[in-house]
């Protein structure tokens, strides 16, 4: 009884992390594929927030576990906000989440999801 219980068991588990492993990667070539279709703009947009989100990855090595170490990745995010009132959360790269502060206010150049650049107006 067990054995067939701890099959479909096994069976399941490997269907699914393997359904969620395509559903990740389709995900992304579909997003990739979509910011590749959309226009460049470059818009009068100003800087309204910012966020980081920092994740931790706990990694366990050898057979008996005596030895672990821990990963941390930080991804950055900005808010834009145009003169229409719209808003748009991009990822940017930890350089020009540095550069910039709440309040700049500059030309944005972004193709979909995906942050090209930000210049920043001197008033």
């Amino acid at each position: 009884m067990f054995e067939g219980v701890f099959g479909v068991m096994f069976v399941l588990v490997f269907v699914l992390a393997f359904g969620m492993i395509l559903f990740t990667i389709i995900k992304g070539i579909s997003t990739w594929n979509k910011n590749n279709r959309s226009p460049r703009l470059t818009v009068d947009a100003t800087v309204v927030s910012k966020r980081e989100n920092v994740s931790h990855s706990h990694h366990h090595n050898g057979a008996d576990n005596s030895m672990t170490y821990t990963t941390t990745s930080t991804t950055y995010y900005i808010t834009f906000q145009f003169e229409s009132g719209d808003r748009l959360e991009l990822q940017v790269q930890g350089y020009d989440y540095g550069m910039m502060v709440e309040g700049d206010r500059g030309k944005l150049n972004f193709q979909g999801t995906r942050f090209l650049g930000f210049e920043r107006t001197v008033v």
